[in-house]
């Protein structure tokens, strides 16, 4: 077990892989080959006792599954995206430019990358395709287990070279660690801490969600133009949880700017966000807590965070007490600086890819 503090200019040096900042996302998925498809999972049951018939699973492909000798897969990544994102989140230069391409950590050519739409998210089956309130209260284990279906029976991996996530994906890592032990080479959660979600981090969600519960024009969740109240409420929630002071004093160095930075926020995420697909996905989080059986996590943990993280502060000091409950845990704080984006420092590979070389290395066969 072991606990690090690293600056974040460290890991561009040791790595040096360079951050294509001038590619576009479409430039970044044309160059890689990016290959999209849907799984459709069917009698699908959710724990809270619900089915639906069919549970569609969008999903991004680069790269061409291996198996060995016995036909095991033997290159599969998965990457699990964020609370309200999607897979095609990874393919920003940011990410996927400075991992995927030729002679990087996660070179496409050699690897086979995985990217799903999460249940209420993206292009997977969500309330806004049209159940609206009546869509199936679906939690973390239901994510999970819809992830792990569309891998296995959808892609036909049987085995992962390494699974990986930001913020909801990386709790997402944990409850895959524990459900799925046999299944991984390693793991590398980005973002998140394997408790149960208490204290401020629970009380923001709780706030987006009774917000939008309590707005009158959501009318339980009937409504056929977008809850505006709600969706300020929801945004504004979205806008703290995710802030890093750093940079927003960089981006917003004046009263005027910060005024003009805060409109322009708001408009667009109203534009986007749809009132019940947001709250369904914050409230998946309701029972997670990983704690318990952390002591059966075997394989190699790469785990970062960062200190600037509002949804995660590093002073409660929790990561580094249950990184010592993993046989072969590491955890990473990364120092807020000049580099780092607060709780989004999770999709900026270039602060963290030193640490995605050395897991790795220690879990090759």
């Amino acid at each position: 077990m072991r606990i690090r503090m690293c600056g974040c200019l460290l890991g561009l040096l040791c790595v040096g892989i360079p951050l294509r900042a001038q590619q576009t996302p479409e430039q970044v998925t044309a160059a890689l080959k990016v290959q999209e498809g849907d799984y459709v999972a069917h009698d699908f049951h959710f724990k809270s006792g619900e089915t639906m018939a069919e549970v569609r699973l969008h999903y991004r492909t680069l790269g061409t599954p291996r198996k060995d000798a016995t036909g095991h897969t033997t290159n599969a990544v998965l990457i699990l995206h964020g609370t309200g994102g999607n897979g095609a989140t990874f393919l920003r230069p940011i990410f996927g430019g400075a991992l995927f391409g030729p002679g990087e950590l996660l070179d496409a050519s050699r690897y086979f990358i995985i990217l799903p739409d999460d249940i209420g998210h993206g292009k997977s089956s969500k309330p806004s395709d049209g159940m609206h309130a009546h869509f199936p209260q679906y939690d973390y284990d239901d994510m999970v287990a819809a992830e792990h279906e569309l891998v296995q029976n959808g892609l036909g991996v049987d085995h992962l070279r390494l699974e990986m996530g930001t913020s909801m994906g990386c709790m997402h890592s944990w409850v895959w660690a524990e459900a799925y032990s046999s299944y991984l080479d390693a793991l590398m959660p980005l973002a998140c801490l394997p408790v149960e979600i208490a204290g401020r981090n629970r009380m923001w969600r709780k706030l987006a969600i009774d917000g939008i519960r309590n707005d009158p024009e959501w009318k339980g969740g009937e409504y056929t133009t977008e809850p505006r109240a709600a969706l300020e409420m929801a945004s504004a929630m979205l806008l703290i949880a995710g802030s890093a002071p750093i940079q927003m004093q960089k981006t917003a160095p004046t009263r005027d700017a910060a005024d003009r930075y805060l409109e322009t926020y708001m408009s667009d995420n109203e534009k986007t966000l749809d009132a019940n697909d947001f709250l369904y996905a914050v409230s998946a989080s309701r029972n997670y807590d990983p704690s318990p059986e952390l002591d059966k996590i075997t394989i190699p943990v790469m785990w970062v965070n960062s200190a600037d993280d509002f949804i995660n502060p590093p002073e409660m000091g929790i990561a580094e007490r249950a990184v010592k409950r993993l046989m072969k845990g590491h955890f990473v704080l990364l120092p807020a600086s000049d580099h780092t984006y607060g709780h989004g420092t999770h999709t900026h590979a270039a602060e963290w890819q030193q640490y995605l070389k050395q897991l790795l290395d220690e879990s090759a066969h």
